[in-house]
């Protein structure tokens, strides 16, 4: 039997991600906000948490066979804080202890004080329901 969720409550899911003003950039898998922003931490930068009309996009019918996506732009200029190879990103909400996102990046090593680029990301695809 068929099934159908529709776009706007495919959106609020997404909604919920894309309330992150946190981007961690980690060098272990964080499982606790303290190990993203603290433990595991390598660079840090605020994000503008708003769909479409900040750093996150969403796209109708952009997803495999349809659905929506979230797409994080590119964030470029991020003050390296600690040394590190980095494997992971996080986005979570400051002053909280809310993981929103765990994504997985190719590991690069970082060197504090230096720059790094992360770029254009599709941090969440949510097909339709067949």
């Amino acid at each position: 039997m068929a099934k159908l969720i529709p776009d706007a409550i495919i959106d609020l899911e997404l909604g919920v991600i894309a309330a992150a003003d946190r981007l961690f950039i980690c060098k272990n898998t964080p499982t606790t906000y303290a190990d993203a922003s603290g433990t595991f931490d390598l660079a840090t930068h605020i994000l503008t948490p708003v769909i479409g009309g900040g750093d996150f996009t969403a796209a109708p019918a952009d997803g495999v066979g349809g659905g929506r996506k979230l797409t994080l732009a590119a964030q470029n200029g991020i003050t390296v804080d600690h040394n590190g190879d980095a494997t992971y990103y996080v986005l979570g909400i400051s002053g909280t202890t809310t993981l929103l996102l765990i994504g997985e990046i190719t590991l690069q090593t970082l060197t504090a004080g230096n720059l790094v680029n992360f770029p254009t990301t599709d941090v969440l695809e949510i097909g339709d329901v067949t």
